[in-house]
């Protein structure tokens, strides 16, 4: 018969994550520290501005988004990519299953689903900008379902 597992304060796991826990203290330290310096970088920034300006609104000033390298596809080589996944197609695909060739492609067998909803962000935004003219969309309802996924399929060669 097995036997129960019993937990006990002298158990090696805890003394691992108790350096754990301490770690990523850290880190939360050090970032909050981080993040401080930079406020008081742009109080200095907004204070130059007034110096120029000083009836300038330094709220309206938008926070820049840093974009993300994509880890499997340099910069114009996604577009080709989809374009081999609709040439192989037999039927219509949803961008998630375009985006799923696409990683089959490059050999990664069982992606996460952040790297697949990441890589489904970037194909629509190619089926939607430059491969526009090249491709067509459509909604097939089915039973019960009121919003159904667009599915992509090439309509002249590109």
């Amino acid at each position: 018969m097995p036997r129960a597992y019993r937990t006990t304060p002298n158990h090696p796991a805890v003394d691992y994550l108790v350096r754990l826990h301490a770690d990523l203290g850290g880190k939360i330290d050090a970032n909050r520290k981080e993040a401080e310096r930079l406020a008081e970088s742009m109080r200095h920034v907004e204070a130059v501005i007034r110096l120029f300006d000083p009836a300038y609104d330094v709220r309206r000033i938008a926070v820049r988004r840093r974009n993300r390298e994509n880890p499997w596809f340099r910069r114009g080589h996604m577009y080709r990519a989809v374009l081999d996944a609709l040439r192989g197609a037999k039927a219509p695909l949803t961008t998630r299953f375009i985006a799923e060739r696409m990683l089959a492609a490059k050999g990664i067998t069982k992606p996460e689903i952040k790297d697949i909803r990441y890589l489904e962000s970037g194909v629509r935004a190619c089926l939607s900008g430059p491969l526009a003219a090249h491709v067509a969309r459509e909604n097939r309802p089915s039973a019960g379902d009121e919003n159904p996924p667009a599915r992509w399929h090439l309509i002249a060669p590109a």
